[in-house]
């Protein structure tokens, strides 16, 4: 599921196929190094996703990658679904849902005779864990915590009823994104055990999950290796494994693709994307998207509690400093030379692919360095004799802007450079610096930035996103370490809270998406955000090998990474002709002499044993042919986007 995004987004083992008459083919197999995947067997179907990040960890109360939340969703199940035509909800691991008449209750029922990967049964006695689990936790409300802020306790009355309490109407309760894990796993990994769990499956000892799959393999920075759940409730996929591979860079993905190393390259940079356009067997799609990226700006950090943290600097709490730079801000500019065109220009932090949702807001700041320049004079910032301006005090408007070294296609860096530009021009002065994104989740946490570059990808219902600039969600304290929270701005308004209590217990849908666009224009203009674009998804994928993709939404929306599984339990191997000397699993071919290799090993081998075939008939028997290719491959760091 494409969760809080911070900008995220390998190879199948493949064959050496041997002639008997003594020609070898070398096909796109994987070098036997340590930056390989665990070979197939042979008759494996393998679906092999490229991507340019990893994720940031595999624990679900720990993680927040849009990556992480794909893993999430491929190993755990939640009570309802979104669908994939409209994001309508629909049944998951609960079949039927109903709200008792004082409305103090709710009443799930859960799918019989289910198990988990490992067979143990899974019962309502797992989701009542999960909950009560989030529920009484600080560590686990990080990621969980917006969804039972109304839930006050959860009961399993037997094994296919839970029953959720509540101490006020929430219109949430059908779109309960909580994952379910499997009780008898965690039980055991306690309060303080839980921070550091790392939850990464191994061949010997996969994830214990009820998704569609389980993580088998993970090694930081190259790849995650997936395996499907034979016990999954809607059946075994027809891929037998998915591999996500990390490259280093957007270059050396499209190549994979075009190789055959991959079966699917995600999130595109635009001229990678264009390079793949009408190239055979490829096919490309630039998807409706609910991410976006901003500049946030440490609007005065602080604990949940109002007790003050970190280093930022005290002028970016002047509302009227913050909105006199979003005038500095040429957004359509950056859209077309760090997207390509592949966005829009941002506003508020819905986005627009949700048209019943998105806020067009009023009095929108557009790109007017002069009206910015004007603004910051009479806000009290006279530019001082080197052009930069000072407060009344002569404290220069000097800030640290914080970029993202993993980001995709390395957009984080090139939004740092815009930025920094923009405001140097109406003469704020900006100090940059690129680290990696896990060590700026820490350093937002403990409030020790003044600006920082990031993004986010957005749920279908708002409550989420709306609740990442309630006080509630600052940062808290455990022993002495400060922790991280879902506000990353720090941003904390009484009226604004007030407006999020509302929505999150209004049922009505229209009064609650009015109220929705009320605290969207709140967030406008107070800007403790800069939201600077909305971006597409541009995918790639090998249709000469898979077929079954599934968009989410209807007709246009991403074929992966998104909220369900849809794709990675509906594609199947492009049926193809076997050798007529073999027999081929569909979608696979089999040289002769050679036990069948996992689908997504590379080009038409039947085609090639002909050609080889001919070569050999001119040339004589006893030729040894090689097929080779670059691996220009490196590990990639953790994002969060």
């Amino acid at each position: 599921m494409l969760k809080p995004s911070r900008s995220i987004r390998l190879l199948a083992a493949t064959a050496v196929t041997t002639l008997a008459v003594g020609v070898i083919l070398t096909g796109p197999a994987i070098a036997a190094d340590s930056a390989s995947p665990s070979p197939t067997a042979a008759t494996k179907v393998t679906f092999t996703v490229g991507m340019t990040e990893d994720i940031d960890s595999a624990n679900p109360f720990t993680g927040i990658a849009a990556v992480s939340y794909e893993i999430f969703q491929m190993e755990y199940p939640t009570l309802t679904e979104y669908s994939a035509n409209d994001f309508s909800t629909g049944p998951g691991l609960a079949e039927s849902w109903k709200e008792s008449a004082d409305h103090s209750t709710w009443t799930y029922k859960i799918r019989s005779g289910l198990t988990w990967s490992d067979g143990v049964p899974m019962t309502a006695k797992d989701a009542a864990y999960t909950f009560n689990r989030v529920i009484n936790g600080q560590y686990e409300r990080t990621n969980f915590g917006s969804y039972v802020a109304n839930i006050t306790k959860a009961v399993a009355t037997d094994d296919t009823t839970l029953v959720l309490t509540v101490n006020k109407p929430s219109p949430i309760m059908e779109k309960l994104l909580v994952y379910i894990l499997p009780e008898h796993i965690w039980k055991s990994i306690d309060q303080k055990a839980v921070k550091s769990y790392k939850n990464e499956g191994t061949p010997a000892t996969p994830t214990v999950g009820s998704g569609p799959f389980t993580m088998v393999e993970r090694r930081v920075g190259q790849f995650i290796r997936m395996q499907a759940n034979p016990n999954f409730y809607r059946g075994k996929p027809a891929v037998d494994e998915v591999v996500f591979k990390i490259y280093k860079n957007q270059d050396a993905l499209g190549q994979a693709l075009v190789k055959g190393e991959i079966d699917f390259a995600d999130s595109l940079e635009s001229n990678v994307f264009k390079s793949l356009e009408g190239k055979p067997g490829i096919t490309t799609i630039s998807a409706q998207y609910s991410g976006f990226n901003e500049l946030a700006f440490n609007t005065g950090a602080a604990l949940a509690d109002g007790t003050a943290v970190g280093d930022g600097n005290p002028l970016l709490k002047d509302k009227k400093l913050r909105q006199a730079l979003s005038w500095a801000v040429d957004k359509q500019a950056m859209v077309d030379k760090i997207l390509g065109g592949g966005g829009s220009p941002g506003s508020t932090i819905i986005p627009s692919m949700y048209t019943a949702l998105h806020l067009d807001p009023a009095n929108s700041y557009s790109y007017d360095p002069a009206k910015a320049k004007s603004l910051l004079d009479a806000a009290g910032y006279p530019a001082g004799s080197d052009g930069i301006r000072v407060d009344s005090k002569g404290n220069r408007l000097s800030f640290r802007l914080f970029g993202r070294t993993d980001s995709a296609g390395n957009n984080s860096q090139k939004a740092v450079a815009f930025l920094k530009g923009y405001f140097q021009a109406v003469g704020v002065e900006v100090q940059t610096k690129m680290i990696a994104s896990d060590n700026l989740t820490t350093l937002i946490g403990e409030g020790k930035f003044d600006m920082f570059e990031w993004g986010w990808v957005v749920e279908p219902d708002p409550n989420y996103q709306l609740s990442t600039f309630t006080c509630a969600n600052r940062s808290y304290k455990d022993g002495d370490a400060v922790y991280a929270n879902l506000s990353d701005s720090f941003y904390c308004n009484p009226a604004y809270d007030k407006l999020n209590d509302a929505q999150g217990i209004e049922t009505d849908v229209a009064k609650r998406t009015e109220i929705a666009k009320q605290m969207q224009q709140m967030l406008y203009d107070d800007a403790p955000y800069i939201v600077t674009y909305y971006y597409d998804n541009p995918e790639a994928y090998r249709s000469d090998r898979f077929t079954g993709f599934v968009n989410q939404p209807t007709p246009k929306g991403s074929l992966l990474f998104q909220y369900g599984t849809w794709s990675y339990e509906s594609i199947k191997p492009v049926v193809a002709s076997a050798s007529p000397t073999a027999s081929a699993s569909p979608g696979q071919t089999i040289s002769q002499g050679e036990a069948p290799a996992a689908v997504s090993s590379g080009p038409n081998w039947t085609l090639i044993l002909g050609l080889v075939a001919l070569v050999l008939i001119a040339l004589g028997a006893g030729v040894f042919l090689g097929r080779g290719r670059n691996r220009d491959l490196a590990s990639a760091d953790d994002d969060r986007e």
